[in-house]
């Protein structure tokens, strides 16, 4: 049973001191409507007499009459003074009872349905993971958070609870925290290249909202926009959300093709890359490529959205600079996260928005969701300033490398000729190439019946990618997950090899 006691609003019971029926028994209805009605469930521990009495404004005696009767009657059970429960087996007529209540009424559709948008919305997937509540391996975009100095995130948030300024608990600037943006523009400068001041740094809740903020602005319905293919889920949903036509361009080994792209959509008005790590292939795009789509959107007239998710975590050389640090023209909107660097629940994200796009972006931002918590975004501005950030990325940097080691080498152990998996340079997950003859997605579905996640890359492409593969992610598991996950999905491949008896 409860430990709780659950109060009823008096609201609820409607008591009427003018009606010539006896309060209690009006509480004794009440009480007994709510049981029938499964509002108190089976179980539910009640307030004291004393407690209910006092809300209601009425005599202990009153309450306590309604009571005894719901107790001789066997809707409640226990001892009045000693705690009060709804009965676990109610009396039959009950049955009777509930049968006899009035049913929910049925509600026409005719006039309900979504609009055209909202229907392709409500269809369209945001990620492919079936069940975010539960961690395994390998999900793909899971940082290492048992490796998060949680600690000292709780000391910066502690010191900025003592004694807050007035302007961190009222209504906030939507564009930002102003340090923090001045922060996170010092830290893109140097680590990224890429150019911008303070004012041009628009704080969002993550990746996703910045992608949707951006579509809203710049597409019109019908409006043509470009996406990698296979690429990130979220996109798709974004601009499909704004009345986009979705535009699916090929990936290669040099990353986006501006030429097939050019060729199936010369009209668009936005594109979305992921230059330094594009998702999930992991190809990083070619100077020239990124040369050709500067100019080519400069030429259509076109945005081009920089998504730098995880730029932050290359193995064998520095980090690549940006794109938006090559664009003469204003056309690219940079965008970031800290979900994949510090945890994804902070929901901290930017766009560095071209200089006259600024207003724009600050007075939609404040629109949609007027801004950021400012607690949460003053403690990050800290933890960046007084250097735990770069010393975070440093130690999680050499964590991944090793943990990309140890899923490689089990991989080599338990999975040579079913998945292909090679260490990369860059980024938290691997794509594993599967063995000729074998479905990704079927792969994927046989992989969670092992409880392990292995996502099919079929689910990120919508035309142009039929290679069979599945995404790893690796940096938030340790070494024993990521053997035993190895181990459980070589078993399950094995299951999907033809003429293998299960």
């Amino acid at each position: 049973m409860s430990k709780h006691a659950i109060a009823v609003p008096y609201t609820a019971l409607a008591l009427d001191p003018s009606s010539s029926e006896p309060l209690y028994r009006q509480l004794y209805e009440a009480l007994r409507g709510a049981i029938l009605a499964g509002q108190l469930k089976p179980g539910t521990r009640l307030q004291s007499t004393r407690e209910m009495a006092a809300e209601l404004g009425v005599s202990r005696n009153t309450v306590m009459n309604a009571f005894e009767q719901l107790l001789a009657e066997g809707y409640l059970e226990g001892q009045v003074g000693s705690g009060t429960y709804v009965s676990r087996a109610l009396p039959d007529e009950m049955l009777f009872i509930r049968a006899a209540l009035p049913r929910a009424a049925q509600v026409s559709s005719k006039g309900r349905a979504l609009s055209e948008r909202g229907a392709a919305l409500a269809h369209t997937m945001l990620t492919a993971s079936q069940d975010l509540s539960r961690v395994r391996a390998f999900r793909p975009g899971t940082p290492a958070l048992n490796a998060f100095p949680a600690d000292l995130w709780s000391k910066l948030l502690a010191r900025r609870w003592r004694n807050p300024p007035r302007e961190l608990l009222g209504y906030a600037d939507a564009a930002g925290y102003r340090p923090l943006r001045e922060a996170i523009a010092a830290y893109l400068g140097v680590a990224r290249a890429v150019r911008c001041d303070a004012e041009q740094v628009i704080i969002v809740a993550g990746a996703q909202q910045a992608l949707d903020l951006t579509a809203r602005l710049l597409l019109n319905v019908g409006d043509a926009a470009w996406i990698e293919d296979p690429g990130y889920l979220g996109t798709r949903a974004a601009f499909m959300a704004a009345g986009a036509r979705v535009v699916p361009v090929p990936i290669d080994d040099e990353g986006l093709d501006v030429q097939a792209g050019a060729r199936a959509a010369a009209d668009a008005r936005l594109v979305y890359v992921s230059p330094s790590h594009q998702y999930p292939l992991g190809v990083t795009m070619s100077l020239a490529r990124r040369l050709a789509l500067l100019e080519w959107a400069r030429a259509a007239g076109a945005w081009i959205i920089e998504d730098d998710y995880d730029s932050e975590y290359r193995y064998a050389r520095r980090p690549l600079a940006a794109m938006q640090g090559l664009d003469q023209d204003g056309r690219v909107i940079y965008l970031g996260t800290f979900s994949k660097v510090m945890f994804p629940s902070l929901r901290i994200g930017y766009v560095v928005a071209p200089a006259d796009l600024v207003d724009a972006f600050v007075a939609a931002r404040g629109v949609l969701s007027r801004f950021t918590p400012s607690i949460d975004q003053a403690a990050l501005a800290d933890f960046i300033d007084e250097g735990h950030f770069t010393r975070h990325i440093r130690r999680m940097r050499t964590l991944y490398g090793e943990r990309q080691g140890m899923l490689v080498e089990a991989a080599r152990r338990e999975l040579t000729g079913l998945l292909d998996v090679k260490p990369h340079e860059a980024g938290i997950h691997l794509v594993g190439w599967l063995r000729e003859g074998l479905d990704d997605r079927r792969a994927q579905e046989e992989a969670a019946r092992h409880n392990v996640e292995a996502q099919a890359l079929a689910t990120f492409s919508i035309k142009h990618y039929h290679r069979a593969g599945l995404m790893l992610g690796y940096a938030g598991y340790d070494e024993r997950e990521i053997r035993v996950g190895v181990r459980r999905l070589a078993t399950a491949l094995h299951n999907l090899v033809p003429g293998r008896r299960r």
